[in-house]
């Protein structure tokens, strides 16, 4: 069976956690109206920088998916764990289907649908999303855009732009069928926080380039992009952190739980209502 290319990136969760202090101050906080894009809180300096989504990128591939066929719904097709990937992760070790796939943030899940797509055809979806910086032509000389464009790579999107996606996304106005853009909605992992807040997001998780390209393990990226919705409100959000020192964990997660319990606090203030 093919040998797909996993990334270090996804690695970091099963690696030891990081030593010593680290900060949880996210560099680009934004909530938006789903409805209007109206950006109802934007705090931080790296709300216009364009980084890499890593697993983020799931929502936008999930829309292609289901759009074109290759994703039948919320557990087809369910793909068996191929032994040859060799990955440390357990939970990737198992035969995953597009739910799985967005609770454990299976890379290779991912590699195998974009391989499916072929190139042509991937870079015509991205291209028709208007996603990010659209250059999925993946690491300079390497011919390997269908397996890592989004993981520390070519393709490069800011906290601002997630949002306009997001709330493009949750209106059902992305150039891709309304089952396919409901569906890809449908499968992103459920939070219940304060307030009665329903909350859909994904996690993103990766590591900065040095100057001479390689990766940092030291420096982290970490997101959490997605929506909270109580009683027919609906708001957009993106959290961005990005972390020049060490770190206990990964810093997706920090973005995460930082921006579950910020929420409600924030959706309750008198700016947001």
């Amino acid at each position: 069976m093919r040998r797909f290319l996993l990334s270090a990136v996804g690695l970091l969760l099963a690696a030891p956690a990081f030593a010593g202090p680290a900060t949880n101050v996210p560099t680009c906080t934004v909530i938006a109206d789903t409805a209007t894009d109206a950006i109802l809180l934007r705090d931080g300096p790296s709300c216009d920088k364009p980084v890499s989504p890593f697993s983020t990128f799931k929502i936008p591939l999930a829309v292609i998916g289901f759009d074109s066929g290759l994703l039948k719904d919320a557990h087809a097709p369910a793909i068996p764990y191929d032994p040859a990937l060799n990955v440390s992760l357990e939970p990737w070790r198992q035969t995953t289907d597009p739910t799985r796939w967005m609770q454990y943030s299976v890379v290779w899940y991912s590699q195998d649908l974009t391989r499916k797509l072929g190139m042509e055809r991937f870079r015509g979806s991205i291209d028709a999303l208007a996603y990010g910086n659209r250059d999925v032509s993946g690491d300079p000389g390497k011919d390997n855009g269908l397996s890592r464009a989004w993981l520390s790579s070519s393709l490069a999107i800011s906290p601002v732009a997630q949002i306009g996606f997001l709330g493009r996304l949750g209106r059902g106005e992305l150039p891709a069928s309304a089952e396919a853009q409901a569906l890809a909605v449908a499968v992103q992992p459920v939070f219940t926080v304060a307030d009665g807040w329903v909350v859909r997001g994904k996690t993103g998780n990766g590591l900065q380039r040095r100057a001479d390209g390689s990766l940092d393990e030291s420096r982290q990226i970490g997101w959490f992009v997605g929506w909270a919705e109580k009683q027919g409100r609906r708001v957009s959000f993106a959290r961005l952190l990005e972390d020049a020192g060490p770190r206990q964990g990964p810093a997706s997660f920090a973005a995460r739980d930082t921006m579950l319990a910020d929420l409600p606090i924030l959706l309750a203030s008198e700016k947001m209502k």
